[in-house]
């Protein structure tokens, strides 16, 4: 079989960290899809993302497994891209655009190279969100909604407080427009054990019956975990202690 090139392992590594651990197979069709511009087969795409998944210690740590035959080659895109989001989503614009033959104007991506795409922001956006929505099965964290219309990629530390972690999936939670909001205006929070806590500023109107069923009811429940990238325990703690309203 050919050999894996640099630019298709960047293509299977930005599809293995935006798509369910659970859907990563041969049928999925954004896999089929890929597959086909990589001249390569569903099966032997599949099986390169689970190659990744080998080498992602809360995978493993969780009991789960790849495949187990990584490739030098495979362990050198993990070290290089698995904390260098924003390089990753402009590469895989990149190799998008050159399979699909596309001429746009150009910006320069992390190494200096000219790279054709619309929006960077566009780009970082989503990713975030595909990764985000992804890890967390297209569900609400909190409430379990499962209508993307309604659901968004949250940041636990706000986009303008640190910039270096604005695309880290760790940095994520999956959350109904709703509760996004009330977590950005600090009604709620999630401790780094996983519960949710709610503020006490909502007890201040007993008789909202909404704010009850909504909010307070999910006080010291634990959210739904993702599959990977879990929530950094320190990005949490700063929401706790400089977000949250106690």
């Amino acid at each position: 079989m050919e050999r894996w090139q640099r630019d298709e392992l960047i293509v299977a590594f930005y599809l293995y960290c935006t798509t369910p651990f659970g859907k990563i197979h041969r049928n999925n069709p954004t896999i089929i899809e890929f597959s086909h511009k990589l001249g390569r087969t569903p099966s032997s795409l599949a099986m390169k993302m689970c190659n990744f998944a080998s080498l992602d210690p809360e995978i493993i740590a969780s009991g789960r497994k790849g495949l187990g035959n990584a490739s030098i080659n495979d362990r050198q895109i993990w070290d290089e891209f698995h904390d260098n989001w924003e390089s990753l989503a402009i590469l895989f614009e990149s190799m998008q655009q050159k399979i699909d033959g596309v001429k746009e104007e150009g910006i320069d991506d992390f190494y200096g190279r000219s790279v054709n795409v619309k929006s960077k922001a566009r780009l970082e956006q989503s990713f975030f969100r595909t990764t985000i929505l992804g890890n967390y099965q297209n569900k609400c964290c909190m409430t379990g909604l499962n209508d993307p219309r309604l659901l968004i990629a949250s940041h636990i530390v706000p986009w303008n407080e640190n910039p270096n972690n604005r695309l880290n999936p760790r940095n994520g939670l999956c959350l109904s427009a709703l509760h996004h909001a009330a977590f950005d205006w600090g009604l709620i929070t999630v401790s780094p054990n996983l519960k949710i806590m709610v503020s006490t500023s909502l007890n201040k109107n007993p008789k909202n019956v909404f704010h009850k069923y909504a909010l307070e009811s999910l006080q010291n429940k634990r959210i739904m975990p993702p599959e990977k990238f879990f929530p950094n325990p320190d990005f949490l703690k700063f929401h706790n202690d400089e977000v949250f309203l106690k």
